[in-house]
């Protein structure tokens, strides 16, 4: 390889560290879980999608141990070729009626979702609305389509409203609202009922990425349109955070966009399968959130004693009531010295800084999860206001 080339990026490199910006992997020796060991110590796990602190659940390991016998361990495969068994369609069959669709569509990961869905629906003539904050997997999924793009400011329902406008006065022929269920930087929930509103006024189809809110958002835990009681019309989320937390993406919608999405999806096309223990601990993830309403009742009682304790020891939270509570702190250096302090004192956080958030705007991103203990949080409340005070951060 060319010195030179290899001299740039090495260059890159060395900025990102002079920056603060540069991200280092911790090595877990235990089982996800609300408390995990990395290396040989324990610490108290904030920062994981395990909503539902089911990524080491007993019933979903024997179901994925026990598909393995009779399935195999992997398909080798795409789907259409010799990569679909039984399980498969039941997995999308399950998903669907969970969701309240005709049918779903399983990929290796919703970012695959994302960036399979809009180039086989939507065309030239026809325009994308995306939330400014959407997940980089609309973005680049927006990237690969041909429709025009539209971008409105965050949650901001004037400024789509404008831009609705907009595209009818360009000519476009379908409109496409895309948006994230959960603002997941922010803990922030869409505007679903507003957003409906605008898409029936302007004649639009609502596409929302429910990742960070299906299986514990609404009173069913589907999701976001369940929390507000609004039908939406594509909705793509994960196996990998509250369904279990593994791998394993999904869109579910109206028969036929699914029908065309299995036939012109290049994800879904030139991926092999997901494994049969995936899909069987997918299963049965669905099956112990369909019979979790004490996981939820847990998993919000978490939030709301998380969220008190940390404004009453003086944090700059933002507002909401998502499991989602970000810890503002601005700069990036700060963040990442504050986990790593945090993670001396037995609590695993993550900073969080460009270009995952805008410059200035560095956080620590905490998340509630059903398997915390009181305990638990009450000794990662002591750690943070050690630390917040020995860096200045509150009083």
């Amino acid at each position: 390889m060319a010195d030179a080339f290899l001299s740039h990026i090495m260059d890159t490199l060395a900025q990102i560290e002079s920056e603060g910006l540069y991200k280092r992997e911790r090595m877990i020796t235990s089982p996800q879980g609300g408390e995990i060991t990395v290396g040989v110590k324990r610490v108290i796990n904030l920062c994981a999608n395990n909503y539902l602190g089911l990524a080491d659940h007993p019933a979903l390991i024997e179901a994925a141990t026990q598909a393995m016998a009779p399935k195999g361990f992997g398909m080798a495969s795409v789907r259409f070729i010799c990569g679909t068994q039984d399980i498969h369609r039941e997995l999308e069959q399950r998903l669907a009626n969970f969701l309240n669709k005709d049918d779903s569509i399983l990929f290796a990961a919703c970012f695959d979702a994302n960036g399979g869905l809009f180039e086989p629906l939507l065309g030239p003539e026809d325009a994308i609305i995306s939330d400014s904050l959407n997940h980089a997997s609309i973005i680049d999924g927006v990237r690969l389509c041909k429709a025009k793009r539209y971008r409105y400011l965050n949650n901001d329902m004037n400024d789509l409203e404008a831009w609705l406008k907009q595209a009818r006065e360009d000519g476009a022929r379908h409109i496409m609202i895309a948006t994230d269920g959960v603002f997941s930087m922010d803990g922030y929930l869409a505007n679903l009922p507003k957003i409906r509103e605008l898409a029936d006024k302007y004649d639009a189809i609502v596409m929302v990425d429910d990742c960070h809110a299906t299986g514990f958002m609404g009173a069913n835990g589907a999701g976001t349109p369940d929390h507000f009681g609004v039908d939406v019309d594509i909705l793509t989320g994960t196996l990998g955070k509250a369904l279990g937390g593994a791998i394993g993406g999904y869109i579910a919608g109206p028969q036929p966009v699914i029908d065309l999405l299995r036939q012109r999806a290049r994800p879904y096309l030139f991926s092999n399968s997901l494994p049969p223990s995936i899909v069987a601990a997918g299963l049965e993830a669905i099956r112990l959130v369909e019979e979790g309403d004490m996981l939820r009742a847990q998993l919000f009682g978490n939030a709301k004693y998380w969220r008190a304790g940390l404004e009453k020891l003086g944090f700059d939270l933002l507002p909401g009531e998502h499991p989602i509570i970000p810890v503002m702190l601005g700069e990036a250096a700060l963040a990442q010295d504050m986990a790593s302090r945090l993670f001396d004192e037995g609590v695993y956080v993550s900073g969080f800084f460009f270009p995952v958030v805008p410059r200035g705007q560095a956080r620590i991103r905490t998340q509630m999860n059903a398997a915390l203990t009181r305990d638990e949080l009450d000794r990662a409340l002591s750690a943070f206001g050690k630390v917040g005070k020995e860096l200045g951060v509150i009083e």
